[in-house]
């Protein structure tokens, strides 16, 4: 059983709390062994599917759970034949203190408390799969990222649009037990609100119109793996029971369906919100996202570390698939750079990189190659200071019409999708809703184009 008191306490930004519970059989056919449980939701049963599995033939095969809420441990009978106590008064509900002794059927368990508390030090690297930072900031999310991947917590992880969160989900999974499984992504904000249950849980053939066919829902295909849920917070009211649910009892039900499936996932969230404002305001459940920030993170802004401003646009600039051998940004441009806000954090820092190489003679960006919005004129040498022409430098006349035009077409497609997902931060229903265009045309542009959100 796992909690995080405090994700990252404000008081102590460099502690996280993990509380886990440790369960001992001393008396039954499991008499000696024990469970150290990292879930918020342990299920004890003859079942196979339980947390704990007790051969006790008095054991129903869901006999009892213990919850971990914000109140405490609650040790919760679930319907049993042959009861749950503590001691000798039988028990449908009943809180756990330290080191409590109770029985189910014939077998007696113990639960005892089994907390960690991590310091978390700033990483010694500049790089956690292909996040990258020198900063402090940045360093310490590396630390984190070193001490929670490996373990099947649940993340959420928070930030302004484009500081990188699906990145930082990517790394969790790379870099955890789960690795060689699938990691499937679903974006609320871009699913039809009336589609989201059954991409989520999947649908059975007839549930509803349209469903001609049996369909698994991301859970089901991310088994064994991790999911990846962006934009949680985008999640309708209604549906998040329904989730909750899902990540308490580890199973689901698709629509159409009368029986249950289990799930072996691992959940890694996103947002850009303040859940907690949403909470506050009602429009998020409070159990939900205290099911969801096991370990909660945040992404920093880009102008709260300008100090990775240089090693990012190379990076950035190396990695990109339309660099025709750029290979260096100067001083100027840098200067430029940290001269401006960055209301679009990394992806807006990698867009104008995108649009600068095609400007760009020889193998260096220069003050020339940028927006004019982004030019520094008071850091620029005024030799590489002038005018950004809007379209690209027109294709010799040799070059035959056809070519020429379809230079033009797919240079004005990059240009225009580029800026249209920055206006609209990156969220893809909305851009297309804004272009007047098909959200699959819009992304089957991306694709060719290479863009990524």
């Amino acid at each position: 059983m796992t909690d995080i008191t405090s994700a990252i306490s404000a008081a102590n930004p460099r502690k996280i709390h993990i509380r886990r519970a440790a369960i001992q059989c001393t008396v039954g056919p499991e008499a000696g062994q024990s469970w150290l449980m990292e879930q918020d939701v342990i299920r004890i049963g003859s079942a196979k599917t339980g947390d704990i599995v007790i051969t006790d033939p008095t054991v129903s095969r869901r006999h009892a759970e213990i919850r971990r809420g914000r109140d405490g441990v609650v040790l919760r009978d679930l319907g049993s034949t042959n009861g749950t106590f503590v001691g000798q008064v039988r028990a449908k509900e009943v809180f756990l203190a330290p080191d409590t002794r109770f029985r189910v059927g014939r077998t007696e368990l113990v639960f005892t408390p089994a907390d960690e508390i991590i310091d978390i030090e700033p990483s010694d690297a500049d790089h956690f799969e292909r996040l990258v930072g020198q900063s402090v900031a940045m360093r310490e999310v590396f630390g984190i990222l070193e001490r929670v991947a490996p373990t099947d917590l649940t993340v959420l992880i928070t930030g302004e649009t484009g500081t990188g969160k699906e990145l930082a989900c990517r790394a969790v999974h790379n870099r955890s037990r789960r690795h060689s499984g699938p990691f499937v992504v679903f974006d609320c904000g871009a699913a039809a609100e009336n589609l989201i249950e059954s991409e989520l849980f999947g649908h059975q053939r007839g549930a509803f119109t349209g469903a001609v066919d049996a369909r698994p829902g991301v859970f089901e295909m991310a088994q064994h793996g991790t999911i990846f849920i962006d934009e949680i917070g985008e999640l309708p009211l209604e549906l998040q029971p329904k989730l909750l649910r899902v990540l308490e009892q580890r199973e689901i039900r698709r629509i159409g369906s009368t029986s249950t499936k289990p799930i072996d996932v691992r959940v890694v969230a996103a947002t850009n919100r303040n859940l907690r404002d949403e909470v506050d305001a009602g429009r998020f459940r409070e159990d939900l996202y205290y099911r969801l920030a096991v370990v909660e993170m945040s992404m920093p802004p880009l102008r709260n570390r300008l100090d990775d401003l240089s090693l990012l646009a190379h990076h950035l600039l190396k990695r990109s698939p339309h660099n025709g051998g750029v290979c260096s940004i100067s001083s100027a441009v840098i200067q430029s750079f940290e001269g401006h806000d960055w209301p679009g954090n990394v992806r807006e820092l990698n867009n104008v990189i995108e649009r600068a190489l095609p400007f760009t003679d020889g193998d260096t960006v220069t003050v020339d190659c940028l927006p004019s919005s982004l030019v520094c004129t008071s850091h620029a040498p005024a030799s590489e200071v002038r005018p950004v022409t809007p379209q690209s430098t027109p294709p010799e006349p040799a070059v035959p019409f056809k070519h020429a035009k379809e230079q033009l077409i797919d240079d004005f497609e990059r240009r225009y999708l580029v800026q249209l997902l920055e206006s609209h931060d990156g969220n893809v229903s909305k851009a297309a809703r804004a272009a007047g265009m098909d959200r699959k045309t819009i992304t089957r542009l991306m694709k060719k184009h290479g863009i990524t959100r």
